[in-house]
């Protein structure tokens, strides 16, 4: 089995310095990037890196330095900005991000401020994609204050997932089968903030076998289920791409080990390997494993850190990549989230080799 190398759309990890001096041909070639402070409060991160930089209000545990982790692409990109959304394309992918305070909104009959933003976030973000011709997204990120708290009376992801699926629907996306990968993880403070890329290639969308499809879950977690699938896989020009959504310890649609934060990372790694066979099964490649997986994981109790990085590390080996958050997840029983990345060089057509 080929082990996927490190690809070139998810670039890098850099402190900010190492960003900032870095020569101006190579910054041209990316397309964005999440910066990751050590803490939230403090002034590490520039208010400008020249390129959609998407600020994360949540405390990075791991190491007590800031750092970007870059999205580049290859060729001539554009830059541009519509309203609240700065993007970046070349002719490809496109990365774009949107900051939109709820605060703007006034609670209406049936929608919160939340789910109104939520709402018109994914409205703009639908309308570009739309124009500028890039109408398959691959991958979302969402983050949002006081995810498990409630207002007006509805647990606040509950109002962003009412608010997101209603922007799928009024532009005729899918809202089961084949979604974008995504994640929506919990900040102490801040706007509405999501990130995405998309493309001119539909990817494939993948499910778990051990879980219930995130849209088919039972009214139990709210009226609008949420609207992603467990992974997606997209062939770009150069390589295959696998997206794995943010992935928690939920089997069938039920929380387990509630309280074990060991036993949920374990867990966590038991539903990202059966998501690496799906994967696998419908790849040109097959060549997906743990090891060659870039991590990121949103971890609850800044306190438990040190166990779920030794779980890790005896799941995936001393090759483990990863860049731990302090974030709340999207269930308050749920101790830890894991999304990851990977990529793989597709195959060299037959008429190339001639």
């Amino acid at each position: 089995m080929m082990r996927p190398t490190a690809h070139s759309l998810r670039g890098p990890n850099l402190s900010v310095a190492a960003f900032i001096n870095k020569p101006k041909n190579w910054k041209n070639s990316a397309l964005g990037a999440f910066c990751f402070s050590a803490d939230t409060g403090n002034k590490q991160a520039p208010d400008r890196l020249e390129i959609p930089c998407m600020r994360v209000a949540m405390r990075r545990l791991d190491a007590p330095d800031a750092i970007c982790e870059v999205w580049q692409g290859n060729g001539p990109l554009t830059q541009g900005r519509r309203g609240d959304l700065q993007y970046s394309h070349n002719d490809e992918v496109l990365f774009g991000l949107i900051v939109l305070p709820e605060t703007g909104f006034e609670a209406a009959p049936g929608k919160t401020p939340l789910h109104q933003a939520t709402e018109s976030a994914y409205r703009l973000i639908f309308s570009l994609l739309d124009d500028l011709r890039f109408p398959h997204p691959f991958r979302f990120w969402n983050y949002i204050a006081d995810i498990n708290g409630h207002s007006f009376g509805v647990e606040r992801y509950r109002q962003f997932n009412s608010g997101r699926q209603d922007a799928f629907l009024a532009h005729g996306r899918n809202v089961t089968g084949n979604v974008p990968a995504a994640c929506a993880l919990g900040s102490a403070h801040g706007p509405l903030t999501i990130a995405f890329l998309a493309g001119r290639v539909a990817p494939l969308s993948i499910e778990n076998p051990r879980q219930t499809s995130a849209y088919e879950y039972p009214p139990e977690y709210g009226p609008r289920s949420p609207t992603f699938s467990r992974a997606c896989l997209v062939n770009l020009e150069q390589e295959e791409v696998l997206f794995i959504s943010g992935t928690a310890s939920v089997v069938g649609h039920a929380t387990l080990h509630p309280a074990d934060v060991v036993a949920q990372t374990r867990e966590t790694m038991t539903n990202i390997k059966a998501v690496l066979a799906e994967a696998n099964r419908l790849s040109s490649r097959s060549g997906f494993d743990l090891a060659g997986l870039h991590y990121r994981v949103y971890v609850r109790q800044p306190a438990d850190l040190a166990q779920i990085r030794k779980e890790l590390t005896r799941c995936v080996g001393g090759a483990l990549n990863a860049v731990y958050l302090q974030a709340d997840v999207c269930r308050r029983d749920l101790l830890l989230e894991i999304e990851a990345t990977a990529a793989q060089p597709l195959s060299v057509p037959s008429e190339r080799r001639n």
